[in-house]
């Protein structure tokens, strides 16, 4: 039951910016927080990967601010801490090997040839890439941007945007790293 509870938990996680949206209609900002605390307590007490403990701290350090000013702002900068947080995951990772992109490649084939090894580390400087550009968005959305644009973004756009550098990736992967 726990893989299917975590996942339901990162599911209304990625949902933050429309309960961000809606909720402020009818809730005080401290209670939306304290729904994100709530749910990043119980993601850490289920989850077993150690590169995701940061995040969900971080997340839970952010929670407590945005609970104790009560401010409606405080509550938009979530995914840009987010995004800065995966940002030195993968980072950190480059300069301290495998590289995230590795380790994941490595559940699926753990004998990664060195091409493989090569293509994991650009793909994770790539991520690095995403995450410096979608956090910046993210962080001037919450910073000059109404309500609806921030949530249309960090909502539907930075999803539909990583979506296709998956996508993208998984093409390029299928046409460079071509079983012999």
């Amino acid at each position: 039951m726990a893989p299917g509870l975590n996942a339901l938990i990162g599911l209304l996680t990625a949902l933050y910016p429309a309960a961000v949206y809606f909720g402020l209609q009818y809730l005080q900002p401290r209670l939306i927080a304290l729904a994100l605390a709530a749910m990043l307590l119980l993601r850490l007490a289920l989850v077993r990967a150690d590169w995701s403990k940061p995040l969900l701290l971080a997340g839970l350090a952010y929670a407590g601010f945005a609970i104790w000013s009560n401010q409606a702002v405080a509550l938009r900068f979530y995914p840009a801490l987010v995004n800065a947080v995966m940002l030195m995951i993968f980072a950190a990772s480059l300069l301290h090997p495998p590289s995230i992109v590795e380790r994941l490649a490595r559940l699926k084939q753990p004998d990664l040839p060195a091409q493989g090894v090569s293509y994991t580390r650009r793909v994770t400087q790539v991520w690095c890439g995403f995450f410096i550009i979608n956090g910046g968005i993210a962080a001037a959305t919450a910073l000059w941007s109404s309500f609806q644009v921030w949530s249309l973004y960090n909502g539907l756009i930075a999803y539909l945007l990583m979506g296709l550098l998956f996508a993208g990736e998984y093409w390029v992967r299928l046409r460079t790293l071509k079983p012999e």
